[in-house]
């Protein structure tokens, strides 16, 4: 299975931006449930303003029994 585009393209911006130290993880409420989630986020500024873009929110549990790793 091939990673879409977009996505090689975000995580190639999400090495950027932990390469400059333009990181930040955030604590956040998920839109759905309400439930705390804590959010990897690339921090940017606009103007005099600071820019978060959400990237994805650390996994609460085991994550290693949430994901099936591809087949060889």
């Amino acid at each position: 299975m091939a990673i879409p585009e977009h996505h090689r393209t975000n995580f190639q911006t999400l090495l950027h931006a932990a390469m400059d130290g333009n990181l930040a993880l955030m604590e956040c409420l998920d839109a759905v449930s309400g439930e705390p989630r804590y959010v990897v986020c690339a921090v940017g500024r606009s103007g005099d303003e600071y820019v978060f873009t959400p990237f994805g929110h650390l996994h609460q549990g085991d994550p290693y029994a949430a994901y099936v790793p591809p087949a060889p």
